[in-house]
């Protein structure tokens, strides 16, 4: 389907990739695996047409439909989430006006036999097959069906886009990817800003997607349930295996170490060749023999072994200068926007040299909190003070607003950087693998991961004693993350986390807070015991949607009562909002029924006035449209 051929990019002497080749075919789930910056999303941008190799080539049919989720996109304003989801159907609203047009041509004309007549009968086929396949459901449907697997509720679809995070927004993006039903899917990191179910929803799709995926992700779980084969990025060249990730860990490990054995037993065969001809090149007995093996070594297929990119991240924070005892403190403190209060009468107190996490569902306040305290937000009520002396480094969630896009890495710290750290910004970079040729990138031409660490780079320019990072491993590899890791334990400061990755929280905070239905609650246990206490196996399942916060082992009889209560309370409340979708679905079916028994009347004894073809159109579209809403009728009676 898509055949990359002997692809190069190259920025000034750096080979960014060298000479790669490979094919997509229809129905290859593929992942595309690498280290930050290696160029997995480079090779999307490629087959997308929106960068342009420095030689080689990439083939695909004509009118092949692609899509794409970047790491990094900008977000529409101004239309509500229902409106922009929307969007994705104006392609086959454009069908529909096409549909339309050969219609009116075809009444008009009397030229049966000609080939402009059969050419436009086998367009309207192939337009009415397309509409068919597309419209199994009504557009409005298959909207509100995804938005709700990506994790939005039904009070969301009228709210506007801007008042929803970077994240949502990101989820309204995907939506409308999803719902065009591209040939092919690019999907870069789909699951940073995506909870634990709606990413089982978007496995779920996935698996069951016609066309071909080519899929980033640092979520090991994620490619081994989605994708049947791997694509290695390393040092410029690729690696391809016609396995999952887990299978591809194992494999590669295999051939490494395969190849590692022959290319020493080689080593081994060649030295002695070698030592042999060295010993009786001038012993005339032995001249056959020694231009022989001279020869068979000049013949021999010397065994190379792949290179691999060993370089890793060496962070070390700068000591901490002593701060007042108290770091942050927030009393009955209320905090939200316009549109929404986002959480009420919070406690929060963070006392100096303390690591803490915020935990909770996306959208319940935790990077709202840090924008208090970083003072881009002020409270609704309530108190919110920074204690002495303290000074903050941030870590945004968003690093692609926050870095200028028209610097270069070098320029991004050197602007900023005062005193005598500027003597040792090329040591800093070097730090955070930004070695060489690559201090002078443009900030706009580097990956998500890439903009992570400059981010990170940046909080070495100054002593701070409180860290508040936001999401700081969302574009991080697993060996990035863990020595990030590392150096956050040896910091001497205070640290303010927002994170949903387990492995990277476990052993780092000592204090948690958990955002949760409108609260902010303290938890002094590790994260571990607090998985155990919920019976979870990571933080993402914080996000479940309706699932009830697990209390204590020991928990009186009238919590229990009240337990049950609100347990009912809750199912009533469903069993009413299923009664209710019930009798409108049954109102809607009985609607349309009555639309189609009036078509076939007119059918059955067309006049003059009547449109045939129009009026078959609209009963197809009726019974797709009836079709639909009994199907869901019938779901909501198991």
């Amino acid at each position: 389907m898509i055949s990359i051929n002997n692809l190069t990019v190259s920025f000034g002497s750096y080979n960014l990739l060298d000479d790669i080749s490979f094919h997509i075919s229809e129905n290859d789930k593929i992942g595309l695996v690498g280290k930050n910056g290696a160029g997995k999303s480079t090779i999307m941008k490629l087959i997308c047409g929106m960068q342009s190799p420095t030689s080689g080539h990439i083939d695909m049919p004509n009118g092949i439909n692609i899509g794409y989720l970047p790491q990094i996109m900008d977000h529409h304003k101004g239309r509500t989430v229902m409106e922009e989801t929307m969007t994705a159907f104006e392609a086959m609203h454009a069908l529909d006006k096409e549909l339309a047009k050969i219609n009116a041509e075809l009444a008009e004309r009397t030229d049966y036999e000609s080939d402009e007549y059969m050419e436009l009968i086998n367009r309207l086929n192939d337009i009415n097959d397309r509409i068919s396949l597309e419209h199994s459901e009504p557009p409005q449907v298959r909207a509100e069906k995804t938005l709700l697997g990506l994790g939005f509720k039904d009070q969301d679809f009228d709210r506007k886009t801007e008042t929803f995070s970077q994240g949502w927004n990101m989820r309204i993006e995907l939506a409308k990817i999803l719902l065009r039903s591209p040939d092919v899917l690019l999907l870069d990191e789909p699951t940073n800003h995506l909870d634990i179910e709606s990413i089982e929803w978007l496995e779920d799709y996935l698996k069951n997607y016609r066309g071909s995926l080519m899929l980033v992700s640092h979520d090991r779980r994620f490619l081994d349930t989605v994708t049947n084969r791997t694509v290695e990025v390393l040092l410029g060249r690729i690696h391809d295996y016609k396995v999952s990730y887990s299978k591809y860990v194992d494999l590669r490990a295999e051939r490494m170490t395969q190849q590692m054995a022959a290319y020493e037993n080689q080593q081994k065969m060649i030295e002695k060749t070698e030592d042999f001809i060295a010993r009786f090149r001038y012993k005339p007995t032995k001249s056959n023999q020694v231009q022989s093996r001279i020869k068979a070594l000049e013949k021999l297929d010397r065994i190379e072994v792949d290179e691999t990119d060993n370089a890793t991240l060496t962070v070390k924070f700068p000591p901490a200068p002593r701060s007042g005892d108290i770091a942050f403190k927030a009393t009955d403190l209320t905090v939200g926007y316009p549109q929404k209060v986002v959480f009420r009468n919070a406690e929060v107190e963070i006392r100096r040299g303390e690591k803490v996490a915020f935990i909770g569902r996306n959208g319940e306040g935790k990077t709202t909190l840090m924008r208090v305290i970083m003072g881009q937000l002020d409270p609704i009520s309530g108190e919110a003070k920074i204690g002495h002396n303290v000074h903050i480094g941030y870590f945004a969630q968003n690093q692609e607003d926050i870095l200028d896009k028209s610097q270069t890495v070098f320029s991004t710290l050197d602007n900023v950087a005062v005193g005598d750290i500027r003597t040792k910004l090329r040591d800093i970079l070097a730090q955070f693998l930004f070695r060489g040729e690559d201090i002078d990138k443009k900030v706009a031409v580097l990956s998500g991961g890439e903009r992570a660490r400059l981010g990170m780079a940046k909080l070495m320019l100054e002593p701070y004693n409180l860290l508040a990072l936001d999401e700081p491993t969302n574009h991080m590899d697993i060996k990035s993350k863990d020595i990030l890791k590392q150096a956050l334990k040896a910091y001497d400061g205070t640290l303010v986390v927002v994170s949903h990755d387990r492995d990277f929280l476990n052993g780092l905070v000592d204090k948690m807070y958990e955002f949760r239905d409108g609260k902010v609650k303290e938890h002094l246990e590790s994260v571990q015991d607090f998985l155990d206490s919920r019976k979870m196996e990571n933080l993402q399942e914080l996000e479940r949607r309706f699932k009830p916060a697990d209390e204590k082992p020991a928990v009186k009889e009238e919590t229990l009562a009240k337990k049950e209560f609100e347990a009912k309370k809750f199912v009533s409340k469903e069993e009413k909002k299923i009664k209710n979708r019930i009798a409108f679905l049954e109102n809607e079916i009985a609607k349309v029924e009555t639309r189609m028994k009036e078509i076939e009347a007119l059918l059955a004894d067309p006049s003059d006035k009547d449109d045939i073809m129009e009026l078959t159109r609209e009963y197809l579209e009726c019974k797709r449209d009836v079709d639909a809403k009994t199907e869901e009728w019938a779901s909501l009676q198991e």
